[in-house]
């Protein structure tokens, strides 16, 4: 297999092309640019010397049209023009950002504040949580990769909403963050002397993944909600913790929880439901493409605590494409991913 990738100089295509390398079916990578084409891709990151020492490709169709699968690493707002003239032209499409996530235009343009994709192509991408989605990212040509925060979120609260074990009706959901989930270029709000030692909230009810959560849990769950969803940034650099509260419904145990999670997932290799909560944290999944979910009752309040934890440049993002992609090509879902831990 041939893969390229768009926005190959931020985070996500970094990871991509990590996992890419080791992965036994692809045999060459293209790394594509919109702004640096001839440059070295190794003289911008020297650990690839001699691994990587090609040349930044511009933006070509004819040459992208060649590729099996192409990858868009790219900022909200991008892909949502680079996509549209590959479709039909022969690859299969996973775009990283969250353009062709959101069904309704409107609600787009709203949260993301630009333009939205065209409808037609909207209404032909296919939602790329794996372990929901397996059919219809089979046969899809455009798969919109979920946002980082939406799947840990997703993750572990989409069985108990389906089984109507938690009222879905008073969600609350407290999510973290490493620094990497801002990208590669700094800002304020991520500059070393600002994020160091400092732990801060941001987005407050306005958090573009709100409605992303929304809707997948009316298309996987069949009920429509309203979220209180807020996200914070902890001075790391990679990793989610999400943290969600619920109401369970009445005689709803503990035990009932558990079973639920774990039978929902018995067959999906890369989600994990921890049993003692001192084993769940950041860096039991950093640099790996696991989702670890933890979920404790307090029998007092009636209410579950429910936690989703990811690395969010992996399983947020280019490991869980890459799960995608071995979908649609008839792969086993661990092919290339099959990483350890990072842990220290």
């Amino acid at each position: 297999m041939k893969a390229g990738i768009i926005g190959a100089t931020g985070y996500g295509g970094l990871e991509l092309l990590r996992f890419l390398h080791n992965h036994k079916e692809v045999e060459e990578v293209g790394l594509f640019t919109s702004s640096e084409e001839g440059t070295l891709f190794s003289s911008k990151f020297p650990h690839l010397t001699d691994l990587y020492n090609k040349p930044l490709l511009k933006i070509d169709y004819d040459a992208l049209a060649k590729y099996d699968v192409v990858f868009a690493s790219t900022p909200s707002g991008v892909s949502s023009t680079l996509f549209p003239p590959l479709i039909g032209l022969g690859p299969k499409l996973i775009d990283l950002s969250g353009d062709f996530r959101l069904k309704n235009l409107a609600s787009y343009e709203t949260w993301y504040k630009k333009p939205p994709a065209p409808e037609k192509i909207v209404e032909k991408s296919v939602y790329g949580l794996t372990e929901w989605n397996e059919a219809a990212i089979k046969k899809a040509v455009l798969i919109a990769n979920p946002g980082c925060y939406p799947t840990a979120v997703l993750l572990s609260i989409l069985p108990l909403i389906k089984h109507r074990l938690i009222d879905p009706n008073f969600l609350v959901i407290d999510a973290k963050s490493g620094i990497s989930g801002a990208g590669n270029k700094p800002s304020q709000a991520t500059h070393y002397s600002e994020a160091n030692e400092n732990f801060s909230i941001y987005k407050i009810n306005e958090h573009q993944h709100i409605p992303e959560i929304e809707q997948a849990v009316s298309m996987f769950g069949g009920v429509d909600i309203n979220i209180t969803f807020n996200t914070h940034l902890v001075p790391m650099t990679r990793g989610i913790l999400t943290t969600s509260y619920a109401q369970v419904t009445e005689g709803a145990t503990g035990k009932q929880l558990i079973d639920c999670l774990t039978a929902a997932y018995e067959d999906h290799p890369f989600v994990r439901v921890i049993q003692e909560a001192s084993s769940i944290g950041t860096n039991r999944v950093k640099g790996s493409n696991y989702c670890d979910i933890y979920v404790k009752l307090d029998e007092r309040t009636n209410r579950a605590t429910i936690i989703g934890v990811i690395d969010n440049l992996v399983k947020g993002a280019a490991g869980q494409a890459i799960q995608n992609m071995n979908v649609q090509f008839g792969l086993p879902q661990q092919t290339g991913l099959q990483l350890v831990p990072y842990f220290i």
